[in-house]
Parts: structure tokens; C-alpha cells; sequence
């Protein structure tokens, strides 16, 4: 063949893929069109925050959240909205609480409930006692000394002075850092140990009863007056009988010098919380933007709906919760039509061990563990889950093409993190390539872990979490009463949506599909010669 022939027959046959090729940047430009110009992403954050505002698993807000995300959903236009349920337990929820300290003068301190801890039914006063306990063993050194007591359960220790800006954005040295290869860890004794640390919450509890004390206090984990109050007890059966009590650092190590110095400080503890029983079940909401082939599978995008409630949930994670839904409204709103469908999911329990994504994954993808096996239900699930083999793929498993999930505050998407998957890294970087010069076209290497794409990851499916800039998500804000609207950035989460739309476009157009780990199988200890250091 001549070289002219051959270079015009070279020329029509790459026509497709630049006519594809052009038609994608189209596309790019009337996302970018449509979320930078006309977003709602804000206005979404601010309701679920501000009007809802914080999101308790199976409370009443979160109740009030699902119904809301699932309606905006069908408003623009998406498609089968539904939710999905699964098992989850007690809905809890602040009705108001006060802690004061009566003597040696008074003194209105900063507090919290302790999440799914019981009500004081009334105001109690009551001397406290430092009494530190971590494990079991520590029970006999306060045995009879907790009657009539309110007991901090905390080592005070001394004042805790950031060492760092607490506020920060990612350089690219920092994003550099990010692209390594990290080499998987199995430790098939590490479940065992974190389930026995679950377990002294209940021990705690029981001896705390036992004993007579009228409520505990914990120190708040973070200075600066912030507070979280994060519980797990949250099973029908599970729930505790002392009610529990975070104090802010300052001030639980000011009465702890105080008992110290003598006599103990008395304080008064309010605690008015509820507990709902109407619906054990916790609910994903699922929406869709079907795509015209039925055969080509999905892609899909989510992000947990549901909070803690010291602040409002708005970096964790209304922030995520809004952008998924504004990138459904953008695609939505500028009429594409994918060749895959793009699912979105709000998922809910994140917070109480990853359940949502966790019943998504064993609903639609894949099972863990033998059909004899005992059945598992809240923190225990989520520890024992990994270990559980074999992994058998149900027939949907190979339907989902992709994941992308987005859990870490408001700031601006910097790439994508690729999960130890070395051969997905090229088409991950084109799908980003539009979005480059918005700081958004990073790859890298290496694996994340604690939100809701990691048990996608663990059965191997493509599960994905975005680099983001940090700012002041985990200096301050991640679980904190200060995670409220006004730490969120408007700029950051118009260019997130945005990219986030063009992502699952990309994906859901693409002519290849990712290259696909193989199924985990069970790995072999990667120190088989550890010993365990005992701990009860």
C-alpha cells in the first residue's frame, strides 16, 4: 500500500475516536457552563445543614434528610429514586442538655451527650471522681468507690497546642508524595483486638452500673473548646444505662485539678435525648441518569448523608452529600444521555462503620464469608467483615464499571487517588484531563481507607476516593461542634461538582472499561511471626 493510501486509511479509522474525543470536550464545556454559572450546591449544603441540620443515623433529621435528598432528586429529573434498607438499630436524638458546675462556684461548661447514651430524666447533681479506665483490669482499683459519684472516666493529661496551620491547602510536593505504591498488610489477629476494645464500652457500662455511679464524663479528644460526642452503642440491646457525657478539654482537666487540689468539684448534668424505635432499618437514597445501553453496565458516585450532631454535618458530609447531588443536577440539567448509567447514592450508617455502602455491596455485588457463618450486627460487622472469606460475586457484580466517593470536607478536588491499581492510572488522567487547569488532574498510587468506597475495594471492585485539599478538616472540623456551614468553601464545591460530573461522564462513555483487580482471595499474615502483645 502506498504511504498517501495508508495515511488516509490511517486517518478514517481514527475518525470515531476524534469525533468521540471532541464530543467529550463539548460535553466539558456545558458542565463547566452549567456549574459554574447557574450551581445549586451551596444551596443544597445550607439546607441540609442549616434547616435540617445534623443527621444522626435513624434519627428524626436524618428521616427529614432522606425524604428531601430523594425529592430534589426526582425535581431534576433523575430517574428510579428510590431507598434502599437495611438493618441498622435505635434512632437517637439531642433534645437539649446542660452541664454546670455548682461548686466550688458555678460555672456553665461546654458538653455533650454522648451519642445513644440513656437521658439523666431530670437534672442530677453529684460530686465527681477521676477515675481513669482503658481496660477491664482497671475496674478493681475504683471498685466501691463510685457510689453517688459522676465519674470521668479520661486521663486529664495537659494541654494539647497545634503544632501546624490548621488551615492548609496541598502543594504539589505534598500531592507528590501521595503517588506511591503501598504494599498490603494482612493481620488476621488486628479485627480480634479492635473487637474487644468495642467490647469495654459495654463492660465499662455495666460496671459503672454496678457500681452506682449516677452518670460518666469523657475528655473531648481535641482542644479549643470543640466537642463530638461520638457512641456506638447503638444495637436494640446495646443501649447503655448510665448516661454518658462529653466535656471539652478545658474544661474537664479544670475539674480534674480541682478534685486534685480537693475537695471534689460537684456538678449538675441535664441530659434530655430520645430514642426512636419506629423503624429499625437505615435507608441509602439511590437515584439514576439511565444510560442507552442496557448492556454496558454503571458507574456510579455517592456519599454518606449521615453525621454526627455536636455540629451540623456540613464538611462531614453534607459537603460530599451536595456535590454528588450537584453533579446529578448538572448532567441532568445539560441533557446527557451516557452510553452506562450513573448511579448516585446518599448512603446512610458511614458513621457507625461504613453499613450503607457495606448493604449495597452485599445487596448488589458481592458476598463475604459461608452460608453457616454467625451473622453479625453494628461495629462488629464492620471489624469482622474483611476477615470473612470466601468473596462470591453476584451476577451484578461485574455491572458496576466504577465508583467515585467524596468524604473529606468541602475543599477542591485535586485528582484522584487510584487505589493501588497501577493500570487504571492512564484512563483515570484522561477522564481528568479537562479539568487540569483546575487543579484537578492528579493520579496517584496510593490506597485510602475509612469511608464508603473501601468494601467496593475490598470484594475488587473499582471503588475510588478523590484527593482533596484538607483545609481545616482535620485540625478542627472532622466530627466536631464546629463542622458547620460556614467552614465550607462555595468555590472549592463549584469546582468539585463539576469535576465529579465530568468524571462519571467520561467514565460512563468510556469505549474500554477500567482494568479490574482480580477477585481478593484470602491473603497470607504478612508477618507470620508477630506475636501479639495481650491487651483485654
Amino acid at each position: 500500500m502506498r504511504p498517501s493510501l495508508l495515511a488516509a486509511v490511517a486517518a478514517v479509522a481514527l475518525l470515531p475516536a476524534a469525533i468521540a474525543s471532541a464530543q467529550d470536550r463539548s460535553a466539558a464545556n456545558r458542565l463547566i457552563d452549567e456549574g459554574m454559572n447557574h450551581s445549586q450546591a451551596m444551596q443544597t449544603a445550607q439546607h441540609l445543614t442549616d434547616v435540617i441540620g445534623p443527621r444522626m443515623t435513624n434519627s428524626p433529621a436524618m428521616r427529614t434528610a432522606e425524604a428531601w435528598t430523594a425529592e430534589q432528586f426526582a425535581k431534576w429529573g433523575l430517574k428510579n429514586v428510590h431507598k434502599e434498607g437495611f438493618p441498622f438499630g435505635r434512632g437517637w436524638s439531642i433534645e437539649r442538655s446542660s452541664v454546670r458546675m455548682v461548686s466550688p462556684r458555678p460555672l456553665q461548661l461546654t458538653a455533650i451527650p454522648i451519642a445513644w447514651t440513656p437521658a439523666t430524666n431530670g437534672a442530677v447533681t453529684a460530686p465527681v471522681i477521676v477515675a481513669p479506665m482503658k481496660r477491664e483490669r482497671d475496674f478493681d482499683k475504683w471498685r466501691g468507690q463510685l457510689r453517688g459519684k459522676i465519674v470521668m472516666v479520661t486521663m486529664p493529661g495537659t494541654g494539647d497546642e497545634p503544632s501546624s496551620a490548621p488551615f492548609r491547602r496541598l502543594s504539589g510536593e505534598d500531592i507528590a508524595k501521595l503517588d506511591v505504591y503501598v504494599q498490603p498488610e494482612h493481620d488476621p489477629e488486628s479485627a480480634d483486638r479492635r473487637l474487644k476494645r468495642l467490647d469495654f464500652s459495654q463492660k465499662l457500662d455495666a460496671f459503672l452500673k454496678a457500681e452506682g455511679a449516677v452518670a460518666y464524663v469523657t475528655q473531648s479528644y481535641r482542644d479549643g473548646k470543640l466537642l463530638h460526642g461520638e457512641g456506638y452503642l447503638f444495637g436494640r440491646g446495646e443501649t447503655p444505662a448510665v448516661p454518658g457525657i462529653e466535656l471539652a478539654a478545658e474544661d474537664y482537666r479544670r475539674l480534674a485539678r480541682l478534685a486534685k487540689a480537693g475537695p471534689a468539684p460537684t456538678i449538675e448534668v441535664l441530659s434530655d435525648v430520645r430514642y426512636d424505635d419506629s423503624d429499625v432499618n437505615a435507608y441509602n437514597i439511590i437515584a439514576e441518569i439511565p444510560g442507552t445501553d442496557p448492556k454496558a453496565g454503571y458507574v456510579m458516585a455517592g456519599a454518606h448523608l449521615d453525621s454526627w450532631v455536636a455540629g451540623d454535618g456540613a464538611a462531614d458530609n453534607a459537603a460530599g452529600s451536595a456535590m454528588v447531588m450537584e453533579a446529578a443536577r448538572i448532567l441532568a440539567a445539560t441533557g446527557q444521555r451516557p452510553k452506562r448509567t450513573i448511579r448516585f447514592a446518599l448512603w446512610s450508617g458511614e458513621e457507625q462503620g461504613i453499613l450503607g455502602s457495606m448493604a449495597y455491596v452485599e445487596q448488589h455485588l458481592a458476598t463475604r464469608g459461608r452460608p453457616g457463618d454467625a451473622p453479625q450486627t453494628g461495629l462488629k460487622r464492620y471489624y469482622g467483615w474483611t476477615n470473612r472469606w470466601p468473596i462470591t460475586p453476584k451476577p451484578g457484580y461485574a455491572d458496576l464499571a466504577a465508583y467515585f466517593n467524596i468524604d473529606n470536607g468541602s475543599g477542591k478536588l485535586r485528582g484522584l487517588y487510584a487505589e493501588n491499581n497501577p493500570a487504571a492510572v492512564p484512563m483515570l488522567k484522561e477522564w481528568l484531563s479537562p479539568y487540569a487547569s483546575m487543579g484537578a488532574g492528579n493520579v496517584v498510587q496510593r490506597t485510602t481507607g475509612g469511608t464508603d468506597h473501601v468494601f467496593m475495594q475490598a470484594v475488587g471492585v473499582q471503588g475510588f476516593q478523590f484527593i482533596q485539599d484538607p483545609l481545616d478538616y482535620g485540625s478542627r472540623i472532622h466530627h466536631s461542634s464546629a463542622d458547620t456551614f460556614d467552614h465550607l468553601k462555595g468555590d472549592d464545591m463549584r469546582q468539585a461538582s463539576v469535576v465529579l460530573a465530568g468524571v462519571l461522564l467520561a467514565a460512563a462513555n468510556a469505549d474500554k472499561a477500567l482494568p479490574r483487580p482480580p477477585v481478593p482471595t484470602q491473603p497470607a499474615p504478612t508477618n507470620p511471626f508477630a506475636y501479639t502483645d495481650t491487651d483485654d
